[in-house]
């Protein structure tokens, strides 16, 4: 027998079409229910039940209960960077769907993937930071730059408490509307955060839009100009 992590047991669990879109609808990170992921997949109900007994037998998904709804939840971010990774290798070798994206202009505008921007606005962040020279490109990925670090520090984000989190601090993610990168990671994430706090965006409630005030889509404009 072999040893190691059963990667194809992995795979068949992402793999099948209606667990595939259930799963990238978990992406925005807000917990859905059976009824709301057999939308999403186009599946009856039951079938969809059945899907996720074996996305949570497969840990790939938890349940949670509120009242009498049991809700899921993506299990980790890890499956959210892997989602991602197989969304760019989809897009790469030509596999990809006729329709590219949400047709509703406010969720390719800006929406959440998972914790992070992404859609035009999170594609201007990327670009911007990486035309100001605050993030670049290497063979390793995604990485800071000294100029970004100080950045971060003057726009109000703590880099030593995102470097004591497992997850690498910037990450670069296929965004799957605009075929451009966003900004992952913990880093894309506290800047996200950080745009809330300032009043720039909110998310609107039970979805995955992020709406820009219009002063906030001003300043943000000017951010990512530098």
């Amino acid at each position: 027998m072999k040893e190691g992590p059963d990667i194809a047991r992995v795979a068949a669990l992402l793999g099948d079409p209606a667990r595939a879109n259930m799963l990238t609808a978990l992406m925005g990170g807000r917990a859905l229910t059976a009824a709301e992921l057999a939308q999403e997949a186009g599946v009856t109900p039951q079938t969809a039940s059945s899907h996720l007994a074996k996305l949570e037998a497969g840990q790939i998904v938890v349940p949670r209960k509120q009242g009498r709804h049991r809700y899921f939840t993506l299990s980790g971010p890890d499956i959210v960077e892997a989602l991602e990774v197989l969304m760019g290798i989809a897009n790469r070798v030509g596999h990809n769907r006729v329709r590219t994206g949400p047709k509703d202009p406010e969720l390719r505008k800006a929406r959440v993937c998972y914790d992070h921007l992404a859609g035009d606005m999170g594609v201007a962040l990327f670009d911007g930071l990486i035309k100001g020279k605050l993030i670049e490109n290497t063979v390793n990925g995604v990485v800071m730059t000294d100029a970004g670090v100080a950045f971060a520090d003057k726009f109000g984000i703590d880099l030593e408490a995102l470097r004591r989190k497992r997850r690498p601090l910037c990450r670069e993610c296929l965004d799957w509307s605009a075929r451009q990168s966003h900004l992952a990671g913990s880093f894309g994430a506290a800047m996200l955060d950080r745009f809330y706090e300032l009043g720039w965006a909110r998310r609107v409630a039970e979805s995955r839009i992020v709406r820009f005030e219009r002063d906030g889509e001003r300043q943000f404009r000017d951010l990512v100009n530098f």
